[in-house]
């Protein structure tokens, strides 16, 4: 059922709320579009530091941060003149493979809607997999706001290299960021902090209220991280990191994502109740369309996405979705087709 309304919550400004929840069809399809892609890794030359009212030490140090480039072929070679770049901001405990799971074709987020026109920099955040991080202590999530607001700029202005060949690197026309989980918080506060992109597509995104099973997470995290280790597992066991990301992806699916399973920064468990506080400082700065994207069985998040999404009153339009029977890991469950509709459908509107 679909239910469209309008809040008037500042004087100044309508918050354009839209909620639906949608059943996946068992067997959803999409119809693919033929077309050149291509998938090439990038650099970016960032500055390790934040620079938020609740700043949280990182190291100042400049760092190689990789990521890759997704998209139809004329676009990620830079022939096809400026382009808009969706920019996917990975969760903790994952990697920017979430959203590039490229082993299982039906659950790449990033190639799926390559098919369909859209150039995406799927991103290894500081600490992760191509972007190392000797120290998990020397980064944190505010750091990880400021060096994504770089990221944006760099991409802006086409400052930042392919790691292969000589072709000049594409800049982007408008940027999206695309969030899941805390990274979700990251992208959500770099809009509010820096208002420099053009649309919000968050996912799992909880706000200030995470459940139960996400609050014991970030406790056990910082134990072990209080104990002197510089990088906390994401769930104590694999069991565990499954459940609290998955309700129906397919075993496979779930096996090559436990076996890519990163462990968190340090940095990044310490300063999670400072990001969370930023969050909700700032949500109600956020200017521009924000997409609310959430299953109905995620672990991780306990308040309804509507009442979540009416923190964004300075928004022109906030669009909420809930996935039925989905978990926090939509791009990776049965229903990953039916959630790409719904973020294209969404992109097409900006």
């Amino acid at each position: 059922m679909t239910l469209g309304f309008r809040l008037a919550l500042l004087p100044a400004a309508l918050l354009a709320l839209t909620t639906l929840t949608v059943q996946a069809p068992a067997s959803a399809r999409e119809t693919e579009r033929p077309a050149r892609l291509a998938s090439r890794q990038v650099v970016f030359e960032l500055v390790n530091h934040g620079d938020g009212l609740l700043r949280c030490q990182g190291d100042d140090r400049t760092y190689q941060v990789r990521g890759r480039l997704v998209g139809p072929r004329r676009d990620v070679l830079g022939r096809g003149g400026s382009t808009r770049m969706n920019v996917l901001v990975h969760d903790e405990g994952t990697g920017g493979w979430f959203w590039n799971l490229r082993k299982h074709p039906r659950y790449d987020y990033a190639t799926q809607l390559a098919r369909r026109g859209q150039t995406s920099l799927v991103l290894d955040r500081l600490g992760y997999d191509t972007s190392p991080l000797a120290d998990g202590d020397d980064t944190c999530l505010d750091a990880q706001v400021a060096m994504l607001h770089q990221v944006v700029q760099h991409l802006r202005s086409g400052r930042y290299e392919f790691t292969r060949g000589r072709t000049t690197t594409p800049h982007a026309s408008q940027v999206v960021l695309h969030g899941h989980g805390v990274g979700a918080t990251v992208a959500q506060v770099e809009a509010a902090r820096y208002d420099d992109v053009h649309g919000l597509v968050l996912i799992s995104w909880a706000g200030a209220d995470p459940s139960a099973a996400a609050r014991e997470q970030a406790r056990r995290q910082s134990a072990v991280c209080a104990r002197g280790a510089g990088y906390a597992s994401y769930g104590a066991s694999v069991a565990e990191y499954r459940g609290l990301l998955f309700a129906t992806a397919p075993r496979r699916v779930q096996a090559t994502a436990a076996g890519k399973r990163n462990a968190t920064p340090c940095g990044d468990v310490t300063s999670l109740g400072r990001a969370i506080v930023s969050s909700t400082a700032s949500a109600g700065r956020v200017e521009v369309p924000v997409l609310v994207l959430s299953g109905s069985r995620d672990a991780r998040v306990s308040r309804q996405a509507a009442e979540a999404a009416s923190a964004f009153r300075a928004s022109p339009e906030v669009t909420v979705r809930t996935v039925a029977g989905a978990g926090s890991a939509l791009p990776l469950e049965r229903s990953a087709p039916l959630t790409r509709r719904i973020v294209l459908r969404w992109l097409r509107t900006l």
